[in-house]
């Protein structure tokens, strides 16, 4: 709603990532769960051996490593778009907008490396580093964000 004035579809593309994100990561949760009740199934006869068990769990986890990687493509891409949205704004300041979309490729390049690159061993976690911007953008709508007025926004276009 903050950034709608800039570019609504724009925006709205940004949302629905965040959602996707969101989905995402809670249905990579689950495996994390499926951990928890392979371990501790009290009161209940053990369905597998021991070896079974610690493959379950091994199988479980990598698909929550791989899940939560997915999800964070999807959260790169978001916050692409909303650093793009607020570089545009006018009303929050560019630099903030600059790095958050320096964050938004850090994810992307960190969590699609794998994917594309499967033979590279590069770690791409120092670009990471740049997401000091979500920490100074959510600083900033802390600070500065309540002080912004409809009226503020309706000269944007």
């Amino acid at each position: 709603i903050l950034l709608k004035p800039v570019n609504e579809n724009v925006s709205l593309f940004a949302a629905w990532f965040r959602l996707v994100y969101t989905i995402v990561s809670l249905a990579a949760l689950l495996n994390l769960v499926t951990v928890l009740q392979l371990f501790h199934h009290t009161g209940m006869p053990a369905i597998f051996n021991p070896d079974q068990t610690y493959s379950q769990v091994e199988l479980s986890l990598r698909a929550f490593r791989s899940g939560w990687s997915l999800a964070y493509i999807f959260f790169g891409i978001h916050l692409c778009l909303l650093g793009y949205l607020v570089y545009r704004s006018g009303y929050i300041p560019r630099i903030i907008g600059i790095l958050l979309v320096i964050a938004g490729s850090g994810w992307l390049m960190d969590n699609m490396q794998p994917y594309l690159f499967p033979g590279l061993r590069i770690n791409f976690t120092i670009i990471m580093i740049a997401g000091l911007g979500e920490l100074v953008f959510m600083f900033w709508l802390l600070i500065r964000g309540s002080k912004i007025r409809e009226t503020d926004l309706a000269g944007i276009n």
